[in-house]
Order: structure tokens, then sequence, then C-alpha cells
């Protein structure tokens, strides 16, 4: 049996790995999960449908990769595109890219073309990892493409020691886009240093130990992704992955996280309300292994924090995270136990974590006093080395830290408000500009946009989030089905060409070929022309409501034919909030999101006993 090491009283596992690492290595990420390779080789890794890996065996797989990405020129700040669905093989290709030293770039197989087209010629990766089903889409593309589904292991039989790279601290480890306020997104740029500052003082918060084992919820897309990954694989715990099934109902999610004895969950914050929502509701048990559940990406609204306090606090801690992709995964947690269920008050965002400095401030970069608002400026050690190929925006984001006599200190300007509670704890208050959050997804507006101002036939454009108002009286199906929280929706204000008629359903069309499916406007509200203030400006305080009745759609409207479909319909109609509603309509075309068809999928079993996909 593999005899663990003794640990000094109060240390974590990945503190001691530390000092095992020479100063060159000690900042790499790669270089600490060897240090699990070494302490546990036979450890089980990663688990998946698929099969299962130990930290041996991941290791020598991605070595294996490392060795081949290497004699294709892979070296320090090498892009490599990876285009994979959740599996072994993107776990190993995101290891065997930082072994070779180069960062990987993530490439969500379900964007549209051309939006994995800008950001493939704006990183210029020269290599794509991805599986065989993605390489026709892919193979337009000015890069070396290895599928490592197919091409694995015929044709890669390299040696699966450890590779020697020129790579230190300072290099990048990965490269993430997201939404961009000019109308194209940009790639924030995350160092060695930053992904380990922030891992270390992670597994610290988290507790993480080798016994874990930790769900991988998010898409690699989103930094969330780095949390559960690499913080399961440096600390010696075991990685879960989820399968896309697992999504369709949250009953069988806890099924099947019971079943998988997952121990901790990260889990975005509007997913966590509708698991909330449903284990108060439903009476549904929380895995009985579950004893940490990290949420984050938006705010956490206080009825769910009393909620959960009251069904699922002696069980499973919760932690309530804040932090943008700048400043790595996480900058903030406040563990909500400690916070007195309070339903006047927003869930607080809670104090830095040790590697972070967080400084409120006001328009002129002056602190200010406790219970003011002020501007979140962040600093420390996990902060992006800026934005790929944008200088500009870089210097206007990342500033001189004022505060700091050490040279070269930075802060990152987040554009997020908050303030100081009587109890020194922080609470989010919103955004000082436009950008965004739906469902947890970071989006800015100027972004689709400007997208849309490309359509030929369209003169200007607006897009702003509004809340869409709940129905003012109840309905049978309210059970199961309601959802008492303000829920944003995002309202494009179209002004058409001259002479030129749209209608929403061309332009949901024309936006799906160009954007993610989170960044699709519900609701189209066609103007003869954006109303100004005295001075000229968008006025957007005269931007009229939207008609939340039922949009214009491809199909014809069809009215039940039944009671058992008129039953159904009003349940769709409770949820979305949109009547009325036709037997051929689709649920995403009238609004619905993935979320929202989890609480209708929750709804029909209510009140029909009967389970649907």
């Amino acid at each position: 049996m593999h005899q663990e090491e003794p640990l000094q009283e109060g240390s974590h596992p990945l503190q001691h790995d530390l000092v095992s690492l020479s100063p060159r290595q000690k900042r790499c990420f790669h270089q600490f999960f060897e240090a699990q390779v070494l302490r546990r080789p036979d450890t089980v890794a990663i688990v998946s449908e698929e099969g299962q890996l130990t930290y041996r065996e991941l290791n020598s797989r991605s070595n294996q990769l490392a060795h081949v990405l290497h004699k294709l020129a892979v070296g320090p700040d090498t892009l490599v595109g990876i285009c994979m669905e959740r599996s072994l093989e993107q776990i190993i290709g995101i290891l065997g890219i930082l072994k070779a030293g180069g960062a990987y770039v993530p490439l969500d197989p379900l964007y549209p073309q051309e939006r994995l087209a800008f950001i493939l010629a704006d990183a210029q990766v020269p290599i794509i990892l991805t599986q065989q089903r993605f390489a026709n889409t892919l193979s337009g593309q000015n890069a070396t493409i290895l599928c490592l589904d197919s091409d694995w292991p015929q044709s890669i039989h390299e040696r699966d020691d450890d590779p020697v790279s020129a790579v230190t601290a300072d290099h990048l480890a990965y490269v993430i886009y997201t939404s961009g306020s000019t109308g194209t997104p940009k790639g924030t740029m995350i160092t060695h240093n930053a992904l380990v500052s922030y891992a270390a003082t992670a597994c610290s918060a988290y507790a993480l130990v080798p016994g874990d084992r930790v769900l991988q919820f998010a898409s690699i897309n989103f930094d969330a992704s780095v949390e559960e990954i690499a913080c399961s694989l440096v600390s010696g715990a075991t990685l879960v992955l989820r399968t896309p099934a697992m999504l369709d109902a949250l009953r069988g999610f806890l099924h099947l996280c019971n079943r998988w004895a997952i121990t901790v969950q990260s889990l975005p914050t509007a997913y966590w309300h509708e698991l909330t929502r449903s284990i108060a509701t439903e009476f549904l048990p929380l895995p009985s292994s579950l004893r940490l559940t990290i949420i984050g990406g938006e705010k956490a609204h206080s009825e769910f924090a009393i909620r959960w306090q009251q069904y699922a606090s002696q069980q499973a801690q919760l932690i309530n995270s804040y932090g943008p992709t700048e400043t790595t995964v996480v900058a903030t947690i406040q563990y909500v136990e400690n916070v007195p269920a309070d339903p006047l008050q927003e869930v607080p965002i809670g104090q830095p974590l040790s590697h972070t400095q967080i400084y409120l401030l006001d328009q002129h970069y002056q602190p200010v006093s406790n219970g003011t608002p002020g501007e979140i400026y962040i600093g420390g050690t996990a902060l992006a080395r800026g934005y790929l190929k944008r200088p500009d925006l870089t210097a206007a984001r990342f500033l001189p830290n004022p505060f700091s006599h050490e040279h070269g200190t930075r802060l990152y300007k987040t554009g997020d408000l908050a303030r100081y509670r009587a109890d020194g704890v922080l609470e989010f208050l919103g955004r000082v500009d436009l950008q965004v959050k739906i469902r947890g997804y970071r989006i800015e507006p100027g972004e689709i946009e400007t997208t849309l101002l490309r359509h030929p036939n369209i003169q200007d454009a607006v897009v702003v989030a509004r809340e869409r108002p709940r129905p003012s009286a109840p309905t049978r199906f309210e059970q199961g089905a309601e959802s008492n929280e303000p829920e944003q929706h995002l309202i494009a204000y179209i002004v058409p060409a001259q002479k030129h008629e749209l209608d929403s359903t061309v332009l949901r069309s024309y936006l799906i070929e160009r954007l993610p499916a989170y960044m699709i406007p519900s609701a189209f509200v066609f103007l003869e022309a954006l109303p100004v203030s005295p001075g000229g400006k968008l006025d957007r305080q005269r931007l009229p409501a939207p008609d939340w009745s039922r949009p214009t759609l491809a199909a014809a409207f069809s009215p039940p034919r039944s009671p058992f479909e008129e039953m159904l319909a009003e349940i769709w109609s409770t949820i979305l909030g949109i009547a009325p509603v036709g037997i051929h309509d689709n649920f995403f075309e009238l609004g619905g999101h993935s979320l929202a068809a989890t609480r209708m999928i929750a709804a029909v079993r209510h009140h029909f006993h009967c389970e649907i996909t």
C-alpha cells in the first residue's frame, strides 16, 4: 500500500507539494499535478461514463501527447485550441498542452461557425485538439487538426516520461474568450502563476483532500471549469465528469451525484436556485456523500439561501463565490451558513481569498467608507496578463496599484459595484456599465448590437436586460413551476432600414448563426427611431416595455385540442409568462432556456406523475 507522507498540523497537501518543487518549477500548474502522481499514482484521478484513469495513467497519456506537441513546435506561450466535448480525452488534452509548455484555448463545438472562426483567427492557433465528429467543422482552418479519440493510440507511440519545457510561471496557461463590449469576443490571458496562486488558496478554503470526489459540471469554455479541474487534480482528489443527460431533470442529477458519491460540487447560481427550489418543494434528498456546494456567476437570492439553510445546511456547506475571469475564477467567498437568514438582504459575496486584495473606490480612485457603494478593484497574484492583442483594453482595465509599494503590481477595474456591510462582508450591488449577467453568462450587449447592425436591413439597434413581470393572477399550476425571483431577459430594440420589414423569427435565425444561444434576445421590439435625450444621446429610460405576449413564430398558432394539451400549455404559460401557447410552439423560441425547461419538467412530474426527458 502506498504510504502517505506526514503533513504538518494545519497544512494542506498542495502547500506541502510547493516545498518539494524547485524554484523554477514551483509555480507551474502541471508540476503540482505531477507531484500528486508521485504521491498517489494508483488513486483514480478522473472518472467518466467511458471509463476512468488513475493519476499514473492520466500522467502517462498526457505526457505522450505533450511529446507529440513538442514535435509540432508547441512551447511557451504557444496557443493550442481544444474543441472537444467533456471526456477523458478533453482532460488529457488540457494537461498535454500545459506539459508541452503551451496554453489551451477552449473552443465550444456548439458555437456558431462565425464565432469559432473569429476566435481561431484572433488566437492564430497552429494546432487544434478535437474529436473526430468535429474534424470536418474545423477542417477549413489554417491549423493542424489532431483528433484524440481516433488518432489515439494508433498514431501516438511516444515516450511517456514527464517532458521538459522552458515554460515558467510567467507563461500562459490558458486563454478564455468572453463577450466583448466593442462587438467581438476578447481573449483573457491567464498565466501559470495566476492559476497556481488561485488553486493553492482555493484548495485550502474548500478543504479539498484526496478522498474528495469533485463534480466537473462547467464547460471548459467558462473559467468555472478551472476551479473544478485544477483544484481536483492538484489536491489528489477524483474528478467526476458529468454527462449531458444529467441536466435533463434535477431528480436525475441528484440521483447520479449520489450514485457517484460526489462530495464537492460547483454550480452556477441560477442552477442552484432551481436545485434549491426542487429540494424544498419536491423534498428531494441531497446525495449522502455531499459535503460542499460552491455557487457563483450572479447574485444569489436570499429566499433560496433561507430554503437551503432549512433543508440542506445540516449536511452540506454552502459557499457563495465571486470573481471575474480576469482575476482567475474566484476572488471572494462567503460561507453562507454564517450569514443570518434575512429575506431583506442579498447574500453577500464575502471577503477576499488570501492571495487577493479588494479595494472599493470612487470615481476619483479614492477608497469609500463602509456602507458606501464603490467600484470593485482587485489586486493580487492571480490577475490576468491582460487581453490577447488588445493593449488598449488591457491598459484601460489593468491599472498600476497606487496602494502598493511593490513595483509592477496592478489592479483590475471590474466595473462591479459593492459595499461593505456592517458585519464587514462585501455585498454585490450591480454594474457601473452596461455589462449584464443572464443565468450566470457574462454578456456585453454591445456585441449583440454590433452583430445586429451588420444585418443589411437594420438601421439602428440597442440591446438591454429587463425583468419579465410575473403573471398577476396565480394559475392552478404554480406549484413546481413558479419562479418568484426576478428573471432578467435580453431585449433587442430594432430600427429597420427604410422601407424594410423585419420580424423576430428572421432576426432570431440570423443571430443563432452568429452568436451563442445564451446571447439570443428573448424579445424583439421594432421602433421607428430610438428615443434620445435633449442632448442627443440614447435615452434608455424611454425604451418601451416589450410585449410579453406570444412572439411571432415560424409556426402558426394552433390551440390545444384536449384537456391534457390545455394543461400542458398552461404549465408552459406559467413558466414563460407568455400567453397563448400553441401545441406546435418551440419552448426556446418562446423565450425558454435550459433552466426553465428543468422547471417545466419538474412541474409535469408534480402534476402528472410522469417523467419526461
